[in-house]
């Protein structure tokens, strides 16, 4: 008899089974055709598949169900028989797994974003995931394995739900990532990892897009931050063209030259993803002979607080340098503020997001606490807003628990909620909320009874919320205990006794701390001295991440310089760099980008900003001083548009910020249109756009067309699942410059070969782009391509180059 999964894992590394598509392809699957459907018309085909790599040694058998949720089967008019088809897929690996395997049901993207990059809310693509794991848990399913998915807050939102049906099936999680170690929309695999395993991941990973040299160093990068058991699921190589067909060239034997350096690094399942057959998991099996090592993650990192956003991460603790919080985003005491969001606007919010982060803050605290608002909107707004500016992690502020759950579900990783207090109705309010939409924790020293005057009072409040958060299951590490700031002017012999409580919390419990820095000054004249003396002396008692004023120059200096004294910046490496010049870094100095405040100025700080909001008034503006509605697009918009291009290359913005940038544009070309009369500024030239035959996958075409549009050329977009005599007949018709094709899966890559071979025997004069996640520039070459993009923003400068050279 088998035991538990978990337990299973760490007693010795098991084995997955291999790709599926390709053998059901093999098996009789039609081009076009749903394979999920083949569980009920053709059930014994797709039980061949799984007899056939329980055979070769395969300890998990994954089911027929990648696809199976309502939003994949709805293109094929098969949503209304979900259950149906998910549950038979249980049945059918259940039967031929017997007792020698474990069944793993699959659950693969929607093919959707989630808002703001999408039009999908954060409930509504929750509920997709909800029913269908549903369907396979009622099943029987073992497990569920999470797998090539391309956006952190997708993923985030399916392990949330299946949680909420089930808090003890074992999920394994993966995303999918680019040679440059960044998924789709920008998240690196540490923020993948940190993400994956708060919101309660048993098992983290990558799977597809990558061989197996590749997978290890995203598996790399993902250790540096959690002691999760790890999974691999490699391609067999990077796919080729061959005799007309897609084929992967890794060999079996190629795919276990990893199998020592993935042990060590702690990875408990190893498997295949596109391309690997039988034979390679008979490998993977037999090189795992004699290698059963039990599981003990690297525990040197354990007590951090780490948090992340989509495309980067933040440390609280250890010997990481103390952690930055920016306070600016705040209505008290700011009046104007206030005003801006009472009548909707998120000006400031942006400004202040960027400002804060280019003067050194790690992380922002988000708080939109005033009267005369919808809080739990006004806080959905701003997240998505500083989410869109910039990249650090957010620390949630808020008493509204609606408000803070509303901002649980904006954010695209692992937050810091502030805060929970000792009182009673405090922790049943916001710690079930941080458990369950995984997030760390700010812990007020305080209780019904208000700020005790001693450091033990202080610590057996904090030492009260610990229990409560374990008992929830909410780690040690993701609880941060703020001792408290007090006004010196009013009650000076506090200052001290805050300090004493640091200490006492980080040596009885073991917690990490933070303060409130600048309360201390409150009521007194040059505030700034007081605060940044107390913050040195706090820095130095061991305080882990303060909330402060980072464009505050003193507080900058004493944090940098602190950070030297106390060993957490090694050969001063970033003090240094701050002031080689001898000069205080002014925060404005960061900000971007450097361009004239003129009206041209105005516009491209817009575009890269992504102020759809101010966008329209510079347009009027623009337009008011005499420009016309060639020049504000030629010398304000498009520059801005350029320079994130450039960004973007350059991994300083992904593809988040670009889509903002990119609607940013077309609300300003909204307005240029109706200057010219409902018509429309020249074109850069016409492309047409579609996703192959057979392939319903069209997240990647659809930015690219938003790109095109914006960068001045008219895009005729055919969607997805195109024959090629369409897309002939299309080109022919609408006689464009270039045709654009789009395919994600593997056994419909060989369909772009296809479509260009007919537009060549049409005698279709145009310029041929391809592009997707399993097409490679030799692949394209290969089949005649005339270019290949690898992202959005360069098939935009691809496109533009080529046709440049033509005109």
């Amino acid at each position: 008899m088998k035991p538990p999964f978990l337990e299973a894992i760490t007693e010795r590394v098991l084995v997955l089974d291999g790709a599926m598509g390709t053998m059901l392809q093999e098996r009789g699957l039609k081009p076009g055709q749903s394979p999920e459907e083949l569980n009920l018309t053709l059930p014994e085909v797709v039980a061949s598949v799984h007899r056939a790599y329980c055979d070769a040694g395969a300890d998990i058998i994954v089911t027929n169900t990648f696809g199976g949720n309502r939003e994949k089967l709805s293109h094929y008019g098969l949503e209304e028989r979900l259950r149906e088809i998910n549950q038979a897929g249980v049945t059918i690996a259940r039967k031929a797994a017997g007792d020698s395997a474990y069944v793993a049901a699959s659950i693969g993207p929607t093919g959707k974003f989630v808002e703001p990059v999408g039009d999908l809310s954060f409930d509504d693509m929750a509920a997709i995931f909800r029913e269908q794991a549903e369907a396979l848990i009622d099943a029987g399913a073992d497990l569920i394995t999470l797998e090539t998915f391309l956006d952190i807050k997708e993923i985030r939102a399916a392990v949330i739900a299946i949680r909420e049906i089930s808090p003890t099936i074992p999920i394994i999680a993966m995303l999918t990532f680019d040679d440059m170690g960044r998924s789709v929309l920008g998240t690196p695999p540490e923020a993948a990892a940190i993400t994956l395993e708060a919101v309660g991941a048993d098992i983290i990973g990558s799977n597809c897009g990558l061989g197996v040299d590749g997978i290890y160093k995203i598996l790399q990068a993902m250790r540096q931050v959690t002691g999760r058991p790890l999974i691999s699921q490699a391609n067999a190589g990077l796919p080729i063209l061959k005799d007309g067909k897609t084929i992967f060239p890794g060999t079996p034997d190629e795919m276990t030259a990893y199998h020592d350096r993935l042990l060590e690094l702690g990875v408990r399942i190893i498997g295949g993803c596109c391309g690997t057959t039988p034979e390679h998991i008979r490998a993977i099996r037999d090189a795992l002979t004699g290698k059963d090592i039990p599981f003990s993650p690297d525990s040197s990192e354990q007590g951090i607080t780490w948090l992340s956003s989509r495309s980067g991460i933040a440390a609280i603790g250890g010997n990481h340098p103390a952690a930055i919080i920016g306070e600016r985003i705040n209505p008290t005491g700011k009046k104007a503020f206030a005003a801006e969001l009472r009548e909707g606007k998120i000006s400031y919010i942006r400004r202040e997001a960027t400002e804060q982060t280019a003067a050194g803050a790690m992380l922002l605290d988000v708080n939109v606490g005033t009267h005369g608002i919808n809080e739990p909107a006004t806080m959905e707004q701003a997240i998505f807003c500083v989410s869109g500016a910039v990249t650090v992690p957010l620390v949630l502020d808020s008493s509204n628990p609606e408000a803070l759950e509303r901002g649980l579900k904006a954010v695209d990783g692992k937050p810091l909620v502030n805060s929970v207090s000792g009182e009673e109705k405090s922790l049943l309010r916001v710690l079930p909320l941080v458990k369950k939409y995984g997030a760390a924790v700010i812990g007020l020293a305080l209780n019904e009874g208000g700020i005790p005057e001693t450091a033990d009072g202080r610590t057996a409040i904090a030492a009260k919320i610990l229990d409560a958060a374990q008992k929830l299951g909410i780690p040690r590490h993701d609880l941060v205990i703020d001792c408290l700031t007090l006004t010196v002017s009013a009650e000076q012999k506090q200052a001290v006794e805050t300090l004493a409580a640091i200490r006492k919390v980080k040596d009885t419990l073991s917690l990490n701390t933070v303060l409130g820095v600048s309360n201390i000054s409150f009521g007194l004249p040059s505030r700034p001295l007081i605060s940044s003396t107390f913050f040195a002396m706090a820095l130095q008692a061991g305080l882990d991440a303060a909330i402060i004023n980072p464009k505050e120059n003193a507080m900058m200096d004493v944090w940098r310089a602190a950070m030297v004294l106390l060993q957490k910046d090694p050969r001063a490496t970033d003090y240094i760099e701050a002031y080689r010049d001898k000069q205080t870094p002014d925060a404005t100095a960061a900000q971007s980008p450097s361009v004239p405040l003129n009206i041209q100025g105005l516009l491209s700080r817009a575009i890269i900003d992504g102020d759809r909001e101010g966008v329209r008034d510079l347009v009027e503006q623009a337009l008011g001083e005499g420009l016309t509605p060639l020049q504000v697009s030629n010398e304000g918009l498009l520059p801005g548009l350029e320079e994130v291009g450039r960004r973007f290359a350059k991994n300083q913005v992904f593809l988040p910020q670009v889509m903002l940038s990119a609607e940013t544009m077309q609300t300003a070309f909204k307005r240029l249109k109706e200057e010219m009369n409902q018509g429309s500024l020249s074109s850069a030239g016409k492309i047409l756009m579609a996703t192959v035959e057979g392939d319903i996958h069209d997240i990647g075409k659809n930015i690219v067309c938003t790109l095109l549009e914006n960068h001045g050329f008219e895009v005729i977009d055919l969607g997805k699942n195109v024959p090629a005599e369409r897309i002939v007949h299309e080109a022919r018709k609408r006689k464009v410059d270039a045709v654009g094709l789009s395919a994600l899966m593997t056994t419909t890559m060989a369909e772009m070969e296809n479509v260009i071979r007919k537009l060549h025997e049409e005698g279709v004069k145009t310029f041929t782009m391809v592009g997707g996640a399993v097409v490679t520039e030799d692949y394209a070459k290969e089949i005649g391509a005339d270019l290949y993009a690898k992202d959005a923003m360069e098939a935009v400068a691809r496109v533009k180059e080529l046709l440049g050279n033509a005109s």
